[in-house]
């Protein structure tokens, strides 16, 4: 037979009770994490790219264009 216990509240069992919502928290914050990393990641392999292209076509003294990012031979 099942009874009721009367529960303090302070106690360690009410903690026990959230761990599926703290579980789901977590998962959130990963998730929002990994978008986070995955936009800045993204964003700064396009300007390192960038960058390389536009060291690689000044060292073969082409022209280089800041607004188009493109390089065109002499």
């Amino acid at each position: 037979m099942l009874t009721k216990t009367k529960r303090h509240p302070f106690s360690i069992a009410k903690w026990r009770e959230e761990e599926g919502a703290t579980a789901v928290e977590y998962g959130l914050l990963v998730g929002l994490i990994a978008v986070f990393l995955i936009t800045a990641m993204s964003q700064l392999g396009t300007s390192v790219s960038d960058t390389f292209r536009e060291t690689a076509c000044k060292v073969s003294n082409d022209l280089w264009n800041d607004t188009t990012k493109v390089c065109t031979p002499r």
